[in-house]
């Protein structure tokens, strides 16, 4: 840890701080975890990145200071990523996504700095557009058009022409971590959890009731989903789940919904009696909010970008002590361990017989609520994190 009279900075490097990106969820994804991590360490933390299509000013975090620099999505990006090169000053550059928008600027810093330079890697970024079997196959006309023309699509940085490129250079970091099986198998690098802070995300300082009628929930038994709905996500299947079901009082509440698309328009316009929507929330909002669930569901389907990740809404359920509702992927079933309701996924069937046999008998279901929270307190909070960070650390410290 640095000494109190020589606090060391550490520079975070975002790939995208605009409110679709690290910004949507207001302050409770990777990068802000990491952060918090790191200040409980006493290192003085500074955020900075691009944000597309974003004003600056629309970026904020009251605890963590941010600097972004806005543009658009095909246009602008290198100038602004020239001003964040220019910005990082840390001690030690923390690069958070394996992105050109993100490792690629902060690998520059490195070159010509000379700092030590740790990527986290969060997903694999190639799985959006079906890993190794994606190839750039336009011929050189099209390519004169995807790089020159207004809107072409390469001149955007997270075209998977670069995302595959930049892959190739993730062994210049002088530290890689992740936080699963699948990464680590993929890019080695230290395992660090996505933490809770469970201080915050604690049961017993909010009332179940009273939320439930705060946010129009008294009259349901709720299913929640935490965050933000995408096809790979499974909602579908727990909404198919309740279609067979037929139980008029149970509601899936989905909180957020998609920064990216119009998902959430598909899935009410086929499932809208079941669902409740509930707006985007800060951080420290929402463990009153899923205070108010009565199950938390965690519907991973079984592909490679679920694979891939460590969903920060089974942490949310886990920490507020709630029955969890999941599918064995990835590392879901090592989280959760036997505190949940493991199911296979891609299954509405398995889903549904789940949810009959959790409100059959709701006190051992938050019996394991309980188990749940404390296995999140021991292996999964920000606690434990800054107990890794402190380690990988202290190599750089040493120097």
């Amino acid at each position: 840890m640095p000494a109190d009279n020589h606090k060391l900075k550490v520079s975070l490097v975002v790939s995208d701080l605009s409110s679709s990106g690290a910004g949507r969820w207001g302050g409770g994804v990777r990068p802000f975890l990491l952060a918090q991590a790191l200040r409980k360490l006493n290192y003085d933390v500074e955020m900075l990145g691009v944000a597309f299509g974003e004003k600056a000013e629309a970026i904020a975090n009251t605890d963590i200071p941010i600097v972004a620099f806005p543009c658009e999505y095909h246009s602008g990006f290198l100038p602004a990523a020239s001003r964040v090169l220019k910005k990082i000053d840390g001690d030690i550059i923390y690069a958070v996504k394996l992105k050109p928008s993100s490792f690629g600027i902060a690998l520059v810093k490195k070159f010509l700095s000379h700092r030590p330079l740790i990527l986290d890697i969060d997903d694999w970024e190639l799985s959006w557009y079906g890993g190794e079997k994606w190839q750039y196959r336009s011929g050189w006309k099209q390519f004169t058009r995807d790089l020159f023309t207004a809107e072409g699509a390469l001149k955007h940085p997270d075209h998977p022409l670069y995302l595959k490129w930049i892959e190739g250079f993730y062994r210049h970091a002088d530290v890689v971590t992740i936080h699963n099986q699948f990464l680590q198998k993929r890019f080695g690098g230290t395992y660090i959890p996505n933490g809770k802070d469970t201080d915050l995300f604690d049961p017993a300082k909010y009332d179940y009731r009273a939320s439930r009628v705060k946010y129009n929930l008294a009259d349901y038994r709720i299913l929640m989903f935490p965050g933000a709905p995408r096809p790979y996500k499974g909602v579908e299947d727990v909404l198919i789940a309740l279609d067979k079901l037929g139980q008029p009082d149970l509601r899936l509440a989905i909180v957020g919904g998609s920064p990216y698309d119009d998902y959430d328009r598909q899935l009410k316009e086929k499932w809208g009696k079941w669902i409740i929507q509930l707006p985007r929330s800060p951080v420290n909002m929402m463990p009153e909010i899923v205070s108010a669930a009565d199950v938390i569901v965690v519907p991973q389907r079984n592909t490679p970008a679920a694979r891939a990740q460590f969903p920060l809404k089974l942490t949310d359920g886990m920490a507020m002590a709630k029955p969890i509702l999941a599918t064995c992927v990835g590392d879901i079933p090592q989280i959760l361990a036997d505190t949940g309701y493991l199911v296979a996924p891609n299954c509405p069937e398995d889903i549904s017989s789940a949810i009959k046999v959790i409100f059959a008998d709701l006190d051992r279901a938050k019996t394991k609520g309980i188990e749940a929270r404390k296995r999140c307190v021991e292996y999964y909070s920000i606690e434990t994190m800054a107990q890794i960070l402190e380690r990988i650390m202290a190599k750089f410290e040493l120097r």
